[in-house]
């Protein structure tokens, strides 16, 4: 019997909120879901914790700097068919930012832009399920 492994790449992403209930989504420079709203985040470095990997990528994609210990993690993703790309596997990330952080958007995202809960566009992959939990263990 020949034993098969599957190619695993391991993501975190951030929910960042603000007390007012907005909460922070990028616009995917590129594919899969170009164009799209997202949560903040991206591959974990080798050697990187996932909870160092979403501070990186929150700072990286929005200019939002977050102490990595002031990360709550709420959860991981693991649905085999979560990303056309392949098998990945997020750790999602909570944190509450004061209202008037400024955001800047860089690395990846077209643009950065908070976003009331209760009005959100479309979100790429199962973001919006994290976000639902999120949102969930802010109440």
């Amino acid at each position: 019997m020949t034993e098969t492994f599957e190619t695993i790449r391991y993501t975190a992403d951030v929910i960042a909120m603000r007390p007012d209930g907005c909460v922070l989504l990028i616009e995917r420079g590129w594919d899969p879901f170009e164009g799209h709203w997202a949560l903040p985040g991206g591959h974990v470095d080798p050697g990187e914790t996932s909870r160092a990997a979403a501070a990186r990528e929150l700072l990286e994609e929005t200019g939002v700097h977050v102490a990595a210990a002031d990360l709550r993690q709420i959860g991981v993703w693991d649905q085999p068919d979560r990303d056309p790309r392949g098998r990945y596997i997020t750790a999602a990330y909570l944190t509450v930012v004061p209202t008037d952080t400024p955001i800047i958007a860089g690395d990846d995202a077209r643009t950065a832009r908070w976003w009331p809960v209760e009005d959100l566009p479309p979100l790429a992959f199962d973001h919006a399920d994290i976000l639902s939990v999120a949102v969930g263990s802010t109440v």
